[in-house]
């Protein structure tokens, strides 16, 4: 049990006239106030608590939304909102809204799915997430990864994947991308297991 205990003392001012308090302030020695809290309350019983860890309540909600925050989480960047939108916009470029999750493979990344050129399929999105992350952390990416470490605006970021040296399209230089709002769509949820 804890119990609540404060002690305010208020001194008198030394010239009530001074300031202008009535003259029952300063006849006073010293004031104070006790608070305590009884000690035969009942403790308040909480239930346990639980949460589960950010990938766990991402995978379960399982969106494109969700699978961007992961990749930025694997990979230890910022989780901005600018950050997901480029992402999720990205992602867009490389398989469309609707079927972000094509060949659980978002971004088209050769990475460890087993497929040059971006072609691979991953067995599952978290599989996906984690090796993109690791992906933009190796050296040909390191541009891209400074602009999501510096939490650039979504624009100023696709002009640096746009202009990184692993695009050979260069996505027409930002002419074939689009900065329309994505549409968030849920993945099957055998593509997450």
């Amino acid at each position: 049990m804890l119990g609540l205990v404060a002690s305010v003392a208020i001194v008198p001012v030394a010239s009530a006239q001074a300031q202008d308090l009535p003259s029952s302030v300063t006849d006073l020695e010293s004031q104070s106030l006790v608070v305590s809290a009884a000690a035969d309350e009942p403790v308040i019983a909480r239930p346990d608590a639980t949460a589960s860890d950010g990938v766990e309540s991402l995978v379960a909600s399982g969106t494109n939304a969700d699978w961007a925050t992961l990749v930025l989480l694997d990979g230890d960047f910022p989780i901005t909102q600018e950050n997901v939108t480029v992402f999720l916009r990205w992602m867009r470029q490389e398989n469309g809204p609707d079927d972000w999750f094509n060949r659980n493979n978002p971004l088209n990344n050769g990475y460890g799915s087993g497929g040059g050129g971006g072609t691979g399929v991953y067995s599952e999105l978290q599989t996906a997430a984690q090796k993109a992350a690791e992906n933009l952390r190796r050296p040909i990416f390191s541009d891209i990864a400074a602009a999501f470490d510096a939490k650039q605006s979504a624009d100023a970021t696709a002009r640096v994947i746009w202009a990184s040296r692993w695009s050979t399209s260069h996505y027409a230089n930002g002419h074939h991308w689009s900065t329309a709002p994505v549409k968030i769509v849920t993945a099957p949820a055998g593509a997450w297991h």
